[in-house]
């Protein structure tokens, strides 16, 4: 066998089941179609972590409570940026109260005394910038922001000096079936493993029956992401949720950096104009100059469940996607190894390395620090991104690392680069010519995130550097 477990797809769930085997006494492999790793999570510095009382199922409840009173942990191993945010829940619609008084009494227990209904006169003691009428909310103190890519890229860093060999840039094309374990056949080569784990939503193989056409599950709403130029906590203390009378649900929670993020998620996609009238109730009047970012992406809360109906053959396959898949990661990751190491004869390894390479933000060090990491390397005193602070130590640290990035998504990802007030205008062209001196590639063949996504498709005249 070429591996004992193959890890198909390196998303969050992909990279955070990596890690968990790594472990492990195994030979594994991640194949990951794509330039980098963790190309499902979203650009935006922040996730919530949820607790599950949002959630009327059960399962998916459990998952994310799970996944939440892990978090703590991981994200301090991991140096990922994460703060305890206290969450509030307040509603004009009556139908929607409702609901969640029903969820009250099934669930609550679970939460002890961390979650909690608030009268109308105590809203407003919580937030007195609340700018609309609600007779009562929800109160979590079990909720939270924390960095999605930096703690995707940190299970993968892990999991790769732990002994994971990552193949990117390959399609993963058919799984067959052999008297003894599986056959992988890619766009590039052929393995042979023990066990496969599937985390690549809706792709099905030669080795699973053939089922009836059903259809996909096709998301029916859509969330509008904006990154607000203003300071979160000059607004609120809580991360606040909003649920509108016709279904849409309104959030506003902090990046990691302290801006603000307010998501609205709807049946019908609306204008800038009508967006902006939504958030009234949250954050008052507010013009299309103060965002800095603004994008829309499908709202997936499908179940997800972890299929293991296949595991006397040696295959588990990780279904659907959900809002809330960055919390729930780290008890799937958890529970599809237990069950990996039930049925694969191994042992924990003596020698693993369970914390991430040290890596600085020259942005977040004190003129000492800085003056002493700029003794240490010089290209640290080179500031790439001034609208941030960025250095182009930094940037070789990120090309340069495990799994280092290839593309300028990837640099941007990892150090946040371009996602100043500048936004890419003054560093972009230094990026390129960074990446292509570091990797020693033409800066034609230069990409944005992925195949054919060229920053330049031709230059006039040849020079030294751009």
């Amino acid at each position: 066998m070429d591996y004992d477990v193959l890890v198909l797809g390196g998303g969050i769930i992909g990279c955070s089941i990596a890690y968990e085997l790594s472990k492990y006494s195994l030979n594994i492999a991640l194949i990951e179609k794509e330039y980098d790793i963790a190309n499902d999570v979203a650009m935006i510095n922040a996730s919530m972590a949820f607790d599950g009382i949002e959630c009327s199922d059960s399962l998916t409840a459990k998952l994310e409570n799970i996944g939440n009173n892990l978090i703590d942990e991981i994200t301090t191993k991991f140096n990922v940026p994460f703060k305890r945010v206290n969450t509030l829940l307040v509603s004009s619609n009556e139908k929607y109260m409702a609901c969640l008084k029903e969820l009250k009494d099934k669930k609550f227990n679970n939460y002890g005394c961390n979650v909690s209904f608030v009268e109308s006169s105590g809203l407003y003691d919580l937030e007195p910038g609340l700018q609309m009428k609600a007779a009562e909310g929800v109160y979590s103190t079990n909720t939270g922001v924390l960095c999605p890519y930096d703690l995707a890229i940190a299970y993968g860093e892990v999991a790769f000096d732990n002994g994971v060999n990552f193949r990117l840039e390959e399609t993963v094309l058919d799984i067959q079936k052999l008297n003894k374990g599986f056959r992988i056949i890619t766009n590039k080569n052929r393995f042979t493993c023990k066990m496969v784990v599937n985390t690549i939503p809706d792709k099905d193989y030669s080795l699973e029956e053939k089922k009836e056409a059903a259809g996909k599950d096709v998301p029916t709403e859509v969330a509008n992401y904006f990154i607000i130029d203003k300071r979160y906590y000059d607004i609120f203390s809580n991360i606040v949720f909003i649920a509108g009378d016709n279904g849409e649900i309104i959030q506003c929670m902090p990046t990691v950096d302290d801006k603000t993020v307010v998501s609205i998620v709807e049946k019908s996609e609306s204008s800038l104009e009508q967006l902006l009238d939504k958030m009234k109730p949250i954050l008052g009047s507010i013009s299309d100059s103060d965002i800095m970012y603004y994008y829309k992406a499908p709202f997936f809360q499908d179940k997800i469940i972890i299929d293991d109906s296949y595991i006397d053959k040696g295959y588990i396959k990780i279904k659907g996607k959900h809002y809330a898949e960055v919390t729930m990661t780290p008890a799937i990751s958890k529970i599809v190894c237990e069950t990996v190491i039930s049925n694969v004869r191994c042992s924990l390894k003596k020698h693993y390395i369970d914390k991430r390479r040290e890596f600085y933000r020259f942005r977040d060090l004190s003129n000492d620090e800085r003056n002493q990491l700029i003794k240490m390397d010089k290209s640290y005193g080179k500031i790439i991104c001034a609208c941030r602070l960025i250095t182009e130590g930094e940037i070789i640290d990120a090309i340069r690392r495990p799994l280092g990035a290839r593309t300028v998504e990837g640099i941007k990802r990892r150090t946040g680069v371009m996602l100043g007030e500048c936004k890419g205008a003054y560093c972009l062209n230094k990026i390129v010519s960074i990446i292509a001196r570091e990797t020693n590639k033409n800066f034609n063949d230069i990409v944005n995130d992925s195949k054919g996504s060229n920053i330049l498709v031709g230059r006039i005249k040849e020079f030294n550097e751009i």
